[in-house]
C-alpha cells in the first residue's frame, strides 16, 4: 500500500491559516482513489517550445447558445504563448491567454483584452490543453465569444490539436515554480497549496480532493502531468446538481447569464444526492469523474494563465474552484512568488 504524502503548507498568503490548517487536516484523512504517478523522474514533454504545424477546427453546439452552432480553430502562432483571435472582430487586437487578461472567473474563465467586446467565455476547458498536451505556442480562431459544448468534454479539442500536429521549434520551453511553499485559503474550508520544484525538476504533479454533500461524495486523485493522463482525464465533463441544471431549463430562461446554455444530459454529469446521469470514470463503486474533471479542465485551466511559460511543481488542491484558483495564480504574479526555473 502506497504511504499518504505529506505536505508543507508554508506561508499564507491570503486567507485564515488556521483554517488552512484544519481544512488539511480534514484533507489528510481523505483517501487517494485513483493514483497515477510516473514511474520514472523524466520530464514527460519535449525541453523545446512547442507549436502547431497546420490548422484543425471543430465545431459544436453554443455553451452559452445551444440553438447555434459554434467552431474554434487551433492555428500555428508567430507570437509565444495562447492567443484568441476574434475573427468576427477584425478591428481588435489579439487577446493573450495570460492572468493579466482574465476578466473574471464567477462562474467559467473569461478571457478579455481590449473592447468589451472582445472575450472568449468558458476558456478553462480549452486553455488547459497548453498545460496538459505540451503546447506552448497557439492561436484560437473563434467567431463569437461563445465557445462550442461537446458530448465528449474536451476530448474534440484534444483530437483537433493532433490533428493540427505538434511540432517542436528550435528554441527551450520556458519553465516558473515558486519560490517556496505557499498557501491560499478560500471562505469554505477551501485551500490550495503550491509548492517548488526541486532540484530542476521541471514536471507538474497534481494531488485533488474534492468533498460534496450530493451522491459524489469524497473523491481524490494523484497524478503526474502527463499527455496521457490528460488525455485519459479529457473525457471528464463538467457537473450540475439536478436543482442547478432544472432551474437553467425553466425559470433560468428568464436570465441572460443561462437563457441559452446548450447543456443537457450528454454533455455534463447531473448529479442528486442518490443518482447520476451515466457517469463516466468508475473505479470500485464510485464515478470519479468530477474530480478528474476538477483536476485537469478546471486546476490545470488556472495553471495553463502563465504565459509563454510552463508552471512546474506541485499543486495540492482541496475544495477549490476556479475563483480561488485564479486568485491564487494572480497572487503569485502580485506578490513576486514565482521564479524562473
Amino acid at each position: 500500500m502506497q504511504d499518504m504524502p505529506s505536505y508543507k503548507i508554508g506561508k499564507t498568503v491570503f486567507g485564515s491559516t488556521a483554517s488552512i490548517t484544519a481544512a488539511y487536516e480534514r484533507f489528510e484523512k481523505q483517501p487517494i482513489d485513483e493514483t497515477r504517478l510516473s514511474e520514472t523522474s523524466d520530464y514527460p514533454y519535449p525541453l523545446k517550445r512547442r507549436a502547431l504545424a497546420g490548422e484543425a477546427s471543430v465545431a459544436g453546439v453554443g455553451t452559452f447558445k445551444g440553438s447555434e452552432k459554434r467552431t474554434i480553430t487551433f492555428a500555428p502562432s508567430a507570437k509565444p504563448g495562447w492567443w484568441i483571435r476574434r475573427m468576427d472582430l477584425p478591428e481588435q487586437l489579439d487577446t493573450q491567454i495570460d492572468i493579466s487578461n482574465l476578466w473574471t472567473s464567477a462562474q467559467n474563465l473569461v478571457m478579455r483584452s481590449g473592447s468589451p467586446h472582445n472575450y472568449l467565455r468558458m476558456v478553462e476547458h480549452i486553455v488547459a490543453l497548453k498545460c496538459g498536451m505540451g503546447v506552448d505556442d497557439v492561436l484560437l480562431k473563434v467567431n463569437s465569444g461563445d465557445p462550442p459544448l461537446f458530448d465528449q468534454s474536451s476530448l474534440p479539442l484534444v483530437k483537433a490539436v493532433e490533428h493540427a500536429k505538434i511540432v517542436e521549434k528550435d528554441e527551450d520551453a520556458t519553465f516558473v515554480t515558486v519560490k517556496e511553499p505557499v498557501a491560499f485559503g478560500g471562505r469554505r474550508g477551501d485551500f490550495l497549496l503550491f509548492l517548488p520544484a526541486e532540484n530542476g525538476d521541471k514536471r507538474l504533479r497534481i494531488d485533488c480532493a474534492i468533498c460534496w454533500n450530493t451522491i459524489i461524495g469524497q473523491q481524490r486523485v494523484l497524478f503526474d502531468v502527463t499527455p496521457d493522463t490528460f488525455r485519459y482525464a479529457a473525457l471528464a465533463r463538467t457537473n450540475a446538481t439536478r436543482q442547478q441544471y432544472l432551474f437553467a431549463k425553466t425559470v433560468g430562461k428568464l436570465f441572460a447569464a443561462t437563457r441559452n446554455w446548450g447543456y443537457n444530459d450528454r454533455n455534463i454529469l447531473i448529479h442528486g444526492k442518490r443518482f447520476y446521469t451515466e457517469p463516466r470514470f468508475q473505479l470500485g463503486d464510485k464515478f470519479l469523474e468530477p474530480v478528474w474533471h476538477r483536476a485537469t479542465l478546471d486546476l490545470m485551466a488556472a495553471l495553463s494563465l502563465t504565459g509563454a511559460d510552463r508552471f512546474a511543481g506541485t499543486v495540492v488542491s482541496y475544495r477549490a474552484g476556479h475563483t480561488l484558483d485564479c486568485d491564487a495564480v494572480r497572487a503569485l504574479y502580485r506578490n513576486d512568488l514565482l521564479c524562473s526555473l
